[in-house]
């Protein structure tokens, strides 16, 4: 596949595809398409999409609708939580208003007693997510998938096959590969790239409906970008960053163009949706709730008690993208995350030996001159 657009023209439309997905979900929606809405990377679209059904993201990115949602949750609670509650209650969000199915999972605590409220106005179902990745863990989630599955069948009136889940392992598969192969291209010093567009892209193709063409449209970027590489275009020698921390997008973002504004370039976003959750599923396991639950489950996210996987990831990272700094972006009111930068100072500081800061923030634009200021002081440092 061959794009015959330039990559700036690429990269917005990949930035936008949230919103321009609007109006392909309500097409569907049209066509008797079922949608399910999910909200954490821990859920395997495999499943839903084996049925038909077209999965979207309902972690809302914006702090519009934020005043809304505090009418009902506390204000010291987490921008992610209060900003996908207030776009359900609002309406405001097309996601969740096509929405046939809302599923959560137990990642928090705040997300947990959200799901019980938005309940209330659309249909809910609460995957119970183990918080240990041991053999006790993987065989619970095991059993909550079938669960899922079934009710899917129940509530949707098919059967989904593990022919068709098989399929869509395969499929999700070669997408993650596509997401892998594009992010290591910041691997290359200098970077090819600004890490914004690579993040957006990134974050942007978790929204195109068409998965089965997704693979080898990331692809063809990544073909570009090499090919513009080899050819003697990149953005110059800038000191590298890690961004790791909580789930960001959206106006989270700001912390990335904080770096990249004032001299820096974001080498690595390891956040969700970035390189946590690219392990593939083992194609070869007979069986399919098993790999699944085992790719799953592993994913190195704070709610795991202990979580070494995100460590162990974390270090694999800073030594592959040759990186200089790291940026820990945690939003405000995300506890884990908070308690997790005692982990990660300790082995970015002291083990890797290299400079860590932590930046607490939340969906608005009020930080964003302290940001530059903080992030152009960090930059001094390397």
């Amino acid at each position: 596949m061959e794009l015959k657009k330039d990559l700036p023209e690429i990269f917005e439309e990949f930035a936008d595809a949230r919103k321009n997905s609007f109006l392909t979900i309500k097409e569907l929606k049209e066509k008797g398409v079922p949608v399910v809405g999910v909200f954490c990377t821990y859920l395997p679209r495999e499943i839903p999409n084996a049925m038909g059904a077209a999965v979207v993201g309902l972690c809302s990115v914006s702090d519009e609708t934020i005043p809304d949602a505090e009418k009902d949750l506390p204000r010291n609670l987490c921008p992610l939580i209060k900003s996908s509650y207030g776009f359900a209650k609002t309406d405001k969000c097309p996601y969740f208003y096509f929405s046939d199915l809302v599923v959560g999972e137990t990642t928090c605590d705040g997300k947990k007693k959200m799901y019980e409220m938005l309940a209330e106005f659309k249909p809910v179902h609460v995957i119970e997510l183990p918080n240990c990745q041991n053999e006790t863990g993987i065989q619970m989630y095991r059993q909550e998938l079938i669960k899922f599955k079934e009710l899917l069948e129940k509530k949707f009136e098919v059967t989904i096959t593990e022919e068709a889940i098989r399929r869509q392992i395969h499929i999700r598969n070669q997408i993650q590969k596509a997401l892998y192969r594009l992010q290591y291209v910041m691997a290359n010093d200098p970077a090819p790239e600004y890490g914004l567009n690579i993040v957006n892209t990134v974050y942007g193709s978790g929204f195109h409906m068409n998965v089965e063409g997704l693979a080898d449209e990331l692809n063809a970027v990544t073909d570009k970008i090499e090919k513009e590489y080899a050819e003697g275009k990149n953005i110059g020698k800038r000191p590298r960053i890690l961004v790791t921390g909580s789930p960001s997008g959206g106006a989270a973002l700001k912390v990335v163009r904080a770096i990249e504004n004032n001299g820096g370039v974001v080498v690595c976003f390891e956040n969700s949706p970035g390189m946590k959750p690219l392990s593939p599923v083992d194609e070869e396991n007979p069986d399919v709730y098993d790999a699944l639950a085992r790719k799953y489950l592993n994913i190195g996210c704070s709610c795991m008690s202990p979580n070494p996987n995100r460590m162990a990831l974390l270090e694999k990272l800073i030594d592959d993208f040759k990186v200089d700094g790291v940026v820990d972006l945690v939003l405000q009111a995300c506890h884990t995350y908070n308690v997790e930068t005692a982990l990660v100072r300790r082995l970015v500081k002291e083990k890797k030996g290299i400079p860590y800061t932590v930046v607490e923030t939340d969906y608005s634009q009020a930080d964003v001159e302290q940001l530059n200021t903080r992030m152009a002081a960090f930059l001094e440092l390397l």
